[in-house]
């Protein structure tokens, strides 16, 4: 059986990147295609594999701005010539899904989330776009969004990250979806050593994360907390932070395990798509401080593994740490690493394994399928059959 593997861009490790990372180890022969390769910035496993970029690799100075790129995308993934593979997995965030397969082939698409800047977030990233970028994004985004939804109906069966995507994925293309959680490697984290003082905060530096409430609400505590990750807020982040907070950067997979294992708890602000920290900071046995939204509502139970808050305030962030410092001692490292252990590497390949083993069985015994989840209604069949 050949397999390819599609993923929206190589240029990090982040929660996505870990997902390619496991299904590498699941497919140690499949081929990866995506639109930008940095292969310093990803894993050893991954660059183990042939990886093969579109057009989008080769033009100028995409290696740093290719988001800039976004509208060029569709057209290059339509290029790839994927005829020869049996199995085809998307890795969808970004764009990845819009490939053109063999009619018997199997094309199964783990999606993290229907992509942000067309759907959930777009009028925050369009209150964002430079001077250059926003008169016409309205107008490519539209675009866009038609052939995202045309090209659903290019996948035989949609993989979520979390319930909360699921959701999403059927409210946008009108697909149900498998819901199949990230893998985290548990043992990495697992660290004997006693939690300090300090609370931490990790994530990409971006606004939508909201690590600026989390920054003001220590000021005011006049508690220690360390920041851990870099992106377009850090500057502005830097100067926000007061003597308490201190602002560490990018750092590697190592100290970041050193940092989960010596904070006393770890506060996470963003209403994410499933967030793969919390469940880290778990499996290093420390309790988690929620926003009550989004995945973090999955991974994190409340009053055994964490507490949630119920707002994006400084307030909010303040009441959270008085009841958790109120309450610390009932919250134990063998328990909260017991639950983080559902969320194990192991078990996340032998879903995928046994889901995607099942599809291809039953694409074998009765030749090609109807694509499952089709839209219910007339109107969205015939939008979908425009689009194609």
């Amino acid at each position: 059986m050949k397999v390819a593997i599609v993923h929206y861009w190589l240029v990090g490790m982040r929660g996505g990147e870990k997902v390619l990372d496991s299904l590498c180890d699941l497919y140690p022969d499949a081929d990866i295609f995506t639109h930008v390769f940095r292969p310093g910035e990803v894993s050893e496993t991954i660059r183990k594999h042939s990886v093969r970029t579109t057009f989008i690799d080769r033009l100028p100075f995409a290696h740093r701005h290719y988001q800039k790129y976004l509208p060029l995308m569709p057209l290059a993934l339509e290029q790839l010539d994927l005829g020869r593979y049996d199995l085809v997995i998307s890795s969808e965030s970004g764009p990845a899904k819009g490939v053109l397969t063999r009619p018997d082939a199997l094309h199964v698409c783990y999606c993290h989330t229907p992509m942000r800047y067309l759907w959930t977030a777009y009028h925050e990233y369009l209150a964002s776009a430079g001077p250059l970028i926003r008169p016409v994004m309205p107008y490519l985004t539209h675009r866009l969004r038609l052939w995202d939804i045309a090209t659903a109906g290019r996948v035989d069966h949609f993989i979520a990250n979390s319930a909360n995507v699921a959701r999403r994925i059927w409210r946008v293309y009108r697909r149900e979806a498998t819901v199949i959680h990230p893998p985290v490697e548990v043992s990495r984290f697992i660290n004997g050593q006693l939690p300090g003082d300090a609370y931490l905060f990790v994530s990409q530096l971006v606004p939508y994360k909201r690590a600026d409430i989390v920054i003001e609400a220590f000021n005011r505590l006049g508690k220690p907390l360390v920041v851990v990750g870099d992106g377009s807020d850090f500057q502005r982040l830097r100067l926000l932070a007061g003597p308490t907070v201190r602002m560490v950067g990018r750092c590697s997979a190592e100290d970041l395990a050193r940092h989960y294992a010596a904070c006393r708890a770890l506060v996470f602000s963003a209403d994410e798509d499933f967030g793969i920290v919390p469940v880290e900071a778990m499996a290093a046995g420390r309790p988690v401080l929620a926003l009550r939204r989004g995945g973090a509502t999955e991974t994190v139970v409340d009053g055994v593994t964490g507490l949630f808050f119920d707002d994006q305030t400084v307030e909010a962030v303040i009441d959270a740490v008085n009841r958790f410092e109120e309450r610390q001692a009932t919250f134990h490292a063998d328990v909260i690493l017991a639950h983080a252990s559902r969320f194990d590497r192991s078990v996340f390949e032998e879903r995928i394994r046994s889901t995607i083993e099942g599809w291809m069985e039953t694409r074998a015994g009765a030749g090609p399928l109807p694509r499952t989840g089709s839209p219910r209604h007339a109107a969205d069949r015939e939008l979908a059959d425009g689009m194609a």
